[in-house]
């Protein structure tokens, strides 16, 4: 009886998470949610997973999700087992041919295909592509020190919106093509802000390995303004791995994205928690 009972309470407190998500159910219906997905929050299959049901959910009640990934953490070991010795110039990697190579193969090779094959197996209709597909990301070089590093200069967004009218999935990978045809590698949350702006996405949900954007007392600060970003760099509370991502932010809230959710991709059902509910998950921010 008193697990019968427990089950009664367990279907009942789901129920009505169901109709307290309405009014937010309402409110994403046809919009565009653009989620970054970092390396280090891919984590196990079974986060994998868990990830996967969560965006096919999303496109099953009408939001249109885009998946932007990285791979660092592949790129490198996958440089290291073919003997690729990279160059460092102020900590940042030089992208020479033959690294670029490796870099795209392992992007729209193995980490995208893998995200696709998690999003099909829950039933979502997945493609994986590349900023090169219909020249989607045309860049320049972010700094000719660094090789093959792109900047974003040019994003068409209207292969996804045509996927979108399929009914597709779009998951990209940061390749960019730049004016003369070179392979261009793009940091992940550059490349996820360009075409946020590009598609003026409702959210930017940028999914990493921390909590949030935390203040001087240490604890995740739940909203921002452009205001305090700059304020919390120019003093130092925003630093480190942050500051490009607080830019990668105020670029994407610039260029028409709404607003901008910096999370840890890695706490179960994330994204539901930050769209669905009242509790939100990170720190959200607008200008």
């Amino acid at each position: 009886m008193k697990k019968q009972t427990s089950m009664k309470q367990d279907w009942i407190a789901t129920a009505r998470t169901l109709s307290e998500a309405l009014p937010y159910l309402q409110r994403y219906a046809g919009a565009t949610v653009v989620i970054k997905l970092g390396g280090h929050a891919m984590g196990s299959d079974e986060g994998m997973a868990s990830f996967a049901r969560d965006i096919t959910l999303m496109r099953q009640i009408g939001v249109n999700p885009v998946i932007v990934h990285g791979g660092g953490p592949m790129i490198n070991d996958m440089l290291q087992r073919v003997g690729v010795v990279s160059e460092f110039v102020d900590g940042k990697r030089v992208t020479d041919t033959e690294t670029v190579e490796v870099v795209e193969m392992v992007l729209t090779g193995k980490v995208g295909k893998r995200i696709v094959q998690a999003i099909n197996k829950q039933g979502g209709r997945a493609v994986g592509l590349s900023g090169k597909d219909a020249n989607m990301i045309v860049c320049d070089p972010s700094d000719p020190k660094l090789g093959l590093v792109g900047e974003p200069v040019e994003v068409d967004p209207s292969l996804i919106r045509q996927m979108f009218d399929a009914g597709l999935i779009p998951v990209v990978a940061p390749i960019g093509t730049g004016r003369e045809g070179e392979t261009y590698n793009i940091n992940g949350d550059t490349a996820a802000g360009a075409i946020a702006a590009a598609l003026n996405a409702d959210r930017l949900l940028l999914l990493t390995d921390v909590s949030g954007v935390k203040g001087e007392d240490g604890e995740v600060m739940t909203e921002l303004n452009r205001y305090d970003i700059e304020t919390m760099t120019s003093n130092g509370t925003i630093a480190g791995g942050m500051i490009p991502k607080t830019e990668t932010a105020l670029a994407a809230l610039h260029g028409g994205t709404r607003a901008v959710v910096i999370m840890d991709g890695r706490a179960p059902n994330a994204c539901l928690l930050e769209l669905f509910t009242d509790h939100g998950a990170g720190s959200i921010i607008r200008l």
